[in-house]
């Protein structure tokens, strides 16, 4: 993708012509700034797709300036909105240009040229006509390459059939593909998982993980770069062990290709769920699989009809977790997301037990403290508009 700023507007170089104005002197104005190629970060946007057809951003450039200190217009900004998540480096150096993560989030990609000064600026006692002017600054150009590289608190991890398109479907109103064949998702999915107060964790499927994923088997290279931004992996176990695998080895290769590609990866924190307990088989393989690899998964389904699974699938004697309340409790705990109404606060409020009486003519300013839908942002200096164009 090229990228091009605005060129900033040249000074001129003018003098008063007026009538009964015996001496007019010099009255060149400034140029304007030139405009600046701003990427912000959107949530209305969730691919690069558009940027992919229309790879040129150009910005306004900058009006010069006119005799009677009239200053050149401004180029507009080119804001263009692109997704969470999206990283941007610099085709011709590497260097990573910008990581863009959170909604709202601008970075100026091209900076505009400055305008240039009048004559006006050079004028002094010893230089009562001057002819001195300053041109714009140029445009800067660069070529740059956009990778987006999915935010989600949550990233499943399976092998295909494990599972986890219909976790998704569960737990979220995302409407993945599912089928009962291999690499049924071929591209990542993401869905939100929404709590009683309203507080939001959003979770990734990618698809199928292989043996050899992270040496470029199958489709595993190409989509785990999605899962780098997640605060925790969940592992989606067949427990069934569909196809005769087996879930205990399965969980050891998982383990194996993410430490593989990433060990920093490998290192957060993991949630492992043992899959499809409402089969005869899940019920036996879990018991093996605990003596395996040590590790105690949540047993869970995702059977829509069954309300009880610890009670249908004979898991009363199960020290692990049970049912899908429990996987969100869990993962609410590790991500530990803010209700929507204290987004906008840097630290959570006080206990409500702790807010003074308000029964009074006069509200405690102290209370306020527990008005978490008030947004008390400081209003924003204006820049007087004669210097808006100079810097």
């Amino acid at each position: 993708m090229i990228v091009r700023s605005g060129k900033g507007g040249d000074g001129a170089a003018t003098f008063r012509r007026e009538a009964l104005v015996a001496f007019g002197g010099p009255d060149g104005g400034d140029g304007g700034r030139g405009g600046d190629v701003v990427l912000r970060a959107s949530t209305h946007v969730n691919s690069l797709i558009g940027l992919y057809y229309d790879p040129k951003l150009f910005a306004e450039s900058g009006v010069p300036g006119s005799g009677g200190r009239c200053y050149g217009r401004r180029g507009k900004d080119l804001v263009v909105d692109v997704p969470c998540g999206t990283l941007v480096t610099d085709l011709e150096t590497g260097l990573v240009v910008a990581d863009i993560t959170a909604p709202g989030q601008k970075v100026i990609v091209a900076k505009g040229g400055a305008g240039g000064f009048g004559n006006v600026h050079f004028k002094s006692s010893v230089n009562q006509a001057p002819t001195e002017h300053t041109k714009g600054g140029e445009a800067e150009e660069k070529r740059l390459h956009l990778e987006l590289k999915t935010i989600a608190d949550a990233g499943l991890l399976g092998f295909p059939n494990a599972g986890k398109s219909s976790l998704l479907t569960r737990l979220s109103s995302a409407t993945p593909k599912i089928a009962s064949y291999p690499f049924t998702t071929l591209n990542p999915m993401v869905g939100t998982i929404e709590y009683a107060d309203f507080a939001q964790v959003r979770m990734a499927d990618v698809p199928g993980i292989i043996e050899g994923a992270s040496r470029g088997v199958g489709l595993g290279l190409a989509f785990l770069k999605h899962l780098e931004r997640a605060h925790v992996l969940v592992y989606v176990l067949d427990m069934a062990g569909t196809d005769n695998r087996k879930p205990w080895d399965d969980y050891n290769v998982l383990t194996k290709e993410i430490a593989d590609y990433n060990a920093d990866l490998a290192e957060r924190p993991c949630l492992v769920l043992a899959n499809k307990m409402d089969t005869a088989a899940g019920r036996k393989n879990l018991k093996r699989f605990v003596k395996e690899t040590g590790v105690r998964p949540i047993a869970i389904s995702c059977e829509p009809t069954l309300k009880d699974l610890r009670e249908y699938a004979d898991l009363k004697d199960y020290e692990g977790l049970v049912g899908l309340e429990a996987f969100k409790e869990e993962l609410r705990k590790i991500v530990n997301p803010k209700p929507r109404n204290q987004l906008h606060l840097e630290e959570a409020p006080p206990p409500i037990e702790e807010m003074p009486d308000t029964t009074g003519e006069e509200i405690p300013s102290e209370a306020m403290k527990f008005a978490t839908f008030l947004k008390f942002d400081a209003p924003k200096k204006k820049s007087h508009p004669s210097r808006g164009n100079i810097h």
